[in-house]
C-alpha cells in the first residue's frame, strides 16, 4: 500500500468522552511552544489539512476527540500534546489531559511507578500536573492540577429571540466558556435532550462570539468562547453540566476545563473556599471530583488553581491513513450525523 500518512492512534476514553492519542506518525508542528503550535495548526492551511485528515469524515468521527503528542517545550514537562476537534484545535481539555495521561503510562511512553506517577503535561495553557494512581500496570484514577481559571465577567445579559433575556458567565478554565443555567431555556440536562440542548448551545455561541469579545491576558492565541456548558444542580448538590461541542454533539464527561471555569464562578460569588470538594455530573451520569486547590492572580485578576479528578480507560489501537489518490483527503462533514452547523464546514 503507498499511503501518503500514516498516524497511529491509541483509542481512549475518559469517563464516556473519546480522546483519542496519536502516539506515532505525528508529523513536526512549526513553534517554539505549545501556543505557538496551537497558533500554527489553527491558521496555516497545513495544519488544518492535519486537523481534518483526524477529525473528520471518513476517517474521523462526530464524538470525541483527537490529541496530538508532541515533544514537551517546557523544561519541567513530561510530553505536551494538543487537542483536535472538527471546529479547530484547542488549548486545554481535563478530559482529553486525563486520556493523554491513561496513554502515555499504558503505553510506556512514561514510565509507571506503582502506587503513583507524576506526569506533567505541556499544553497551550500552561502546565497540567497530573498525579496518577497506578495498580497491577494500569492507570486507575488521574487528579489534574489544572492551569488558573478565572472569571471574565459574571451575569452577563443577552437577548435571544427563542428565550427572551438570558444571563450566562464568562469563565476561562483553560479556555473560555460561557455558563448556562439550564433553566433559562427551558431544558433539563439528560440524555433524552441532548439535541435540544445542543442546538440551544450553538445558537448562543454564535450569538456570543458575534456580541463579545474575550482574549486571554498572557496567552493571545488564546481567545473566543469555546463552548457553552449549560449547568444545573442535582438533587444531591452535585453539580450537573452539558458541554455543548461544534457543530453539533454533547461533551460525554463531566468536562474538566468547564468545571474549572464554574468554579471559578463559585468562588467569585463566595460559595466555594479553598479546600472544598464538589461532585460534577456529566449528561450521561459519570462523574468528576472538582476540587479547589488555591488561590492566584492571572495579569492582576483573582484567580484559582482547581483540581479535576477522574478515569481514563483504553480500549483499542488503530491506524489511519491517507491514499495519495483519495480524493476525500481534506474530509468532510454532513448535517445528518454532525449537527445543522456541519453545513459550515
Amino acid at each position: 500500500m503507498r499511503w501518503k500518512r500514516t498516524i497511529q492512534l491509541l483509542d481512549v476514553h475518559c469517563e464516556g468522552e473519546i480522546g483519542k492519542v496519536a502516539i506515532g506518525g505525528v508529523p513536526k508542528i512549526p513553534g517554539n511552544s505549545i501556543a505557538e503550535q496551537l497558533h500554527w495548526l489553527n491558521t496555516d492551511p497545513k495544519g488544518q489539512e492535519l486537523r481534518r485528515f483526524l477529525v473528520l469524515e471518513p476517517r474521523g468521527a462526530p464524538i470525541g476527540s483527537v490529541n496530538l503528542l508532541l515533544p514537551a517545550k517546557h523544561p519541567e514537562a513530561d510530553a505536551g500534546f494538543i487537542i483536535l476537534q472538527p471546529d479547530q484545535a484547542h488549548a486545554s481539555s481535563g478530559s482529553n489531559s486525563i486520556c493523554v495521561t491513561t496513554a502515555l503510562l499504558e503505553s510506556g511512553v512514561v514510565e509507571m511507578k506503582e502506587p503513583e506517577t507524576v506526569v506533567t503535561l505541556d499544553t497551550a495553557a500552561g502546565l497540567v500536573r497530573a498525579t496518577a494512581t497506578c495498580r497491577d500496570g494500569r492507570c486507575e484514577k488521574v487528579r489534574l492540577t489544572m492551569v488558573p481559571s478565572f472569571v471574565h465577567e459574571l451575569d452577563v445579559e443577552l437577548d435571544t429571540p427563542q428565550w427572551g433575556r438570558i444571563k450566562l458567565d464568562l469563565c476561562y478554565g483553560g479556555i473560555f466558556y460561557a455558563l448556562v443555567d439550564v433553566g433559562q431555556i427551558g431544558l433539563t440536562i439528560e440524555k433524552s435532550n441532548a439535541a435540544a440542548l445542543v442546538q440551544a448551545g450553538m445558537v448562543l455561541k454564535d450569538a456570543i462570539n458575534r456580541t463579545m469579545s474575550v482574549v486571554h491576558p498572557e496567552i493571545p492565541a488564546i481567545s473566543g468562547v469555546a463552548y457553552v456548558m449549560f449547568r444545573d444542580i442535582d438533587a444531591d448538590g452535585a453539580i450537573r453540566t452539558c458541554t455543548t461541542m461544534w457543530p453539533g454533539r454533547a461533551d460525554r464527561s463531566p468536562c474538566g476545563t468547564g468545571n474549572s471555569a464554574n468554579l471559578a464562578t463559585l468562588h467569585a460569588r463566595g460559595k466555594a473556599k479553598v479546600g472544598d470538594v464538589f461532585k460534577s455530573r456529566s449528561i450521561i451520569g459519570s462523574e468528576f471530583e472538582v476540587g479547589l486547590q488555591a488561590v492566584t492572580e492571572v495579569a492582576g485578576k483573582p484567580a484559582i488553581i482547581p483540581t479535576i479528578t477522574g478515569r481514563g480507560f483504553t480500549f483499542g489501537l488503530s491506524q489511519v491513513a491517507l491514499d495519495p489518490f483519495d480524493p476525500m483527503a481534506n474530509g468532510f462533514a454532513m448535517t445528518d450525523v454532525w449537527g445543522p452547523s456541519a453545513g459550515d464546514i
